[in-house]
């Protein structure tokens, strides 16, 4: 049994299974498709929603170091994911890299935990595109009723409440239109993805550039806000905090990993996707949340909207702004939904392949190349958890997911080099062992701050995970039966 649980893939035989037919998936992608890519899927979430709601409860102006913080782990976990996305360059992203590393259990207990990150990124991505487009509807005079646009639950210091909600529809709207989009082929949605990108940033630049004249500098004292006397609620622990929060802000690198095997040349691009799309991004987080509370006191900024909220406190001078600024949130954020999709759907493809799942999940479309039962049951859970559950409760089981995530494939690149040293590498990550363990320090740093309740969801999840594979995985797994 114990040998079965530590059983490894062999890396060549994964390079050649991936370098045959493919399974359907098809090499569309360029390098300036992955750097788009990348883009869309980081910016938003941190950006759009969750600024606000860290700088209010966690960081107050000083979110901006939360953020300097969780740019230097993700640069750090980049160099990582890089290294792998060259020399494996198949879908699954950690999951795939961990198989080879550190054997079939662990893979799945990574993938599961991946499956955590990406279905709770989309849930809680779906909820702010709502809360902005309740926003804009209100602009234009449409008045969608409460009780079809907020979660049917919440969680408050007394615990788990009914709000009185049925559930938040525009939520669940947005992820059954990003469903048929992703089942129309990669290169559609890469092309979709394309031109969202443009839009945003742009809208973000804007906002950027009109709003540094909006500045009150006392909303930026105290810069740092004197702790509560509650490790997390401000001060320095709650810049720990933040960072912990809005770690998953930098979400889309990992995602584009899973898009590996739809590279048209992996080797060479998937490092280029991954560190410029994570650069470029963390440069907009930063100043964004500068001049966000810089207008706005943090303390109101415990919103779904928080830049929509900025713009309408200018008053008239900036009021031009607010349709693009709104709009460009939403398709903002529609990007980060589709490729939180796109990933999520890849792992379940990628574990079913293993026979860790059912085989129904790497069924392929043969005519427009993706995983189609994943697609739609990626969606199906997207939508429950986007309808039912609020934005704080998913965007934290995020957070613990994806810096997990991290702090497994920072520590496998350090034994894949000691166990595996001679492997081709297109790309190295420099300064082994020093870089990935840096890495791996600061997110296991990050993940002791999250709030315990987080922790416990942790658990439950993993939990439900090893009933799975000790139920089902292990006896249908393809590499023991070999």
């Amino acid at each position: 049994m114990f040998e079965r649980l530590l059983k490894k893939k062999d890396i060549n035989a994964i390079l050649r299974e991936a370098e045959g037919k493919n399974d359907g998936l098809r090499r569309n992608l360029s390098a300036a498709n992955l750097v788009t890519l990348g883009i869309g899927a980081i910016v938003g979430t941190g950006i759009f929603v969750i600024t606000g709601t860290a700088a209010a409860n966690y960081a107050g102006p000083a979110l901006t170091i939360s953020f300097l913080i969780s740019a230097l782990c993700c640069v750090l976990a980049g160099l990582c994911y890089a290294e792998f996305a060259a020399m494996i360059p198949v879908a699954g992203s950690v999951y795939s890299y961990s198989y080879s590393t550190m054997g079939e259990f662990l893979a799945w207990f990574i993938g599961w935990i991946l499956i955590l990150e990406y279905l709770f990124a989309c849930s809680s991505v779906a909820v702010g595109w709502s809360g902005y487009m309740m926003s804009l509807c209100e602009g234009w005079g449409i008045h969608v009723p409460w009780h079809l646009a907020y979660a049917t639950f919440d969680h408050t210091s007394e615990g788990w409440i009914m709000t009185g909600s049925l559930f938040n529809f525009p939520a669940v709207f947005i992820v059954a239109i990003i469903t048929s989009l992703l089942l129309g082929g990669i290169k559609q949605s890469a092309l979709i993805n394309n031109v969202i990108v443009v839009i945003k940033v742009g809208v973000i630049l804007l906002f950027i550039g009109f709003g540094l004249s909006h500045i009150d500098l006392g909303n930026w004292s105290p810069y740092i806000p004197e702790n509560t006397g509650e490790f997390g609620s401000f001060g320095w622990s709650g810049i720990l905090r933040g960072a912990g929060v809005v770690f998953y802000a930098y979400l889309g690198f990992d995602a584009l990993s899973t898009a590996a095997q739809e590279a048209k040349n992996p080797q060479k691009d998937m490092p280029k996707g991954i560190l410029i799309s994570l650069l470029v991004c963390a440069v907009l987080y930063i100043g964004v949340t500068a001049v966000l509370t810089g207008i706005v006191n943090y303390k109101e900024l415990d919103v779904a909207a928080p830049i929509a909220l900025a713009i309408d406190r200018t008053g008239e001078s900036l009021a031009w702004l607010s349709p693009f600024v709104k709009l460009g949130a939403i398709a903002g954020l529609s990007s980060v939904i589709l490729v939180m999709m796109l990933g999520q759907s890849r792992i379940y493809y990628a574990i079913s392949k293993d026979g860790l799942l059912p085989k129904f999940f790497s069924k392929v479309n043969l005519k427009h190349g993706t995983p189609q039962n994943a697609t739609i049951f990626a969606s199906i859970v997207t939508g429950l958890f986007a309808g039912l559950f609020p934005l704080n409760v998913l965007s934290e089981l995020v957070s613990i997911g994806t810096l997990m995530a991290f702090m497994v494939v920072c520590i496998s690149i350090v034994v894949l080099r000691k166990t595996q040293p001679d492997l081709k590498r297109p790309f190295r990550t420099p300064f082994v062992p020093f870089v990935p363990l840096l890495g791996a320090a600061i997110c296991l740093m990050q993940m002791v701050a999250l709030p315990f309740s987080t922790w416990v969801r942790l658990i439950i999840w993993t939990l439900v995970g090893f009933v799975i594979y000790f139920g089902y995985g292990i006896k249908h797994s393809k590499l023991n039966k070999k």
